[in-house]
């Protein structure tokens, strides 16, 4: 007799602050057939984020306090992590990125070829900037994507995504709990699963920016910057031996 397949079971989480005006559109494109579940978490919206969310049958969890939009990211992964998902998929709810493309995104884990998948906005530079991504934000994502390739031994075409698939494996590997609470998550977070040997690939998705899509200031985007500058000097030190860094593979 023939055993039945066993389904797996995919994840949807959503980090939020103010994504009332962009929500229910980044809901309504999530292939529900795809997906067993959504979460959102929210970081104190000021708007009708949570209200929203509620309505539209989302799991919500509202922080008590703001913690960032790394500490909203660990909140995320814990809530999934106790449903003993597959795959996890993260998405910004600001509808930047193209969630119907969530079965492709999860495939390439599913079928054990990844342990991470992100969502690429870059291919070409007419087609980032036709999409409205700033010239700024484009500029300083390619530098930072070379540069990183270099250190890193990759070959990403970006490497700042807010649509990325994790596996299960991924997310009891990477100490993601050890991370900032900042935007500097994401970038800990690659840089931490390259460490640890964890293959990731990418596919591309669509550009697009909108007047009610999340944007990071000047300010918080200098320091994001920088610091991610300072991750990539750690990695380089961790494997050459002068510093020890836990969110790192420890040396054998």
């Amino acid at each position: 007799m023939k055993k039945k397949a066993i389904k797996a079971k995919t994840i949807v989480v959503m980090p939020a602050y103010n994504a009332a005006r962009t929500l229910e559109r980044t809901y309504n494109d999530v292939p529900k057939d795809s997906v067993d579940e959504i979460i959102l978490v929210d970081d104190v919206s000021k708007d009708n984020t949570v209200k929203i969310s509620k309505k539209l049958g989302i799991t919500t969890f509202v922080h008590p306090n703001n913690l960032g939009y790394g500490g909203n990211q660990k909140t995320c992964y814990w809530e999934a992590l106790k449903r003993n998902p597959d795959v996890i998929v993260m998405i910004h709810p600001d509808y930047q990125y193209d969630a119907t493309l969530i079965p492709e995104l999860v495939r390439p884990i599913l079928q054990g070829r990844y342990d991470v998948m992100f969502g690429s906005r870059i291919r070409t530079r007419k087609e980032a900037l036709e999409g409205g991504m700033p010239l700024v934000k484009y500029f300083f994502n390619r530098l930072y994507t070379i540069g990183a390739n270099i250190i890193l031994g990759v070959n990403f075409s970006e490497h700042m995504s807010g649509m990325r698939a994790y596996s299960k494996k991924t997310l009891e590997t990477v100490p993601f709990q050890r991370f900032s609470n900042d935007f500097i998550f994401d970038q800990q977070f690659t840089v931490s699963a390259i460490s640890h040997g964890l293959k990731i690939g990418e596919i591309p998705i669509p550009v697009r920016f909108y007047e009610e899509s999340s944007s990071i200031q000047f300010l918080p985007g200098l320091k994001f910057g920088i610091e991610s500058l300072i991750v990539l000097g750690q990695f380089i030190a961790h494997n050459a031996g002068i510093i020890e860094k836990r969110m790192f593979k420890e040396k054998e």
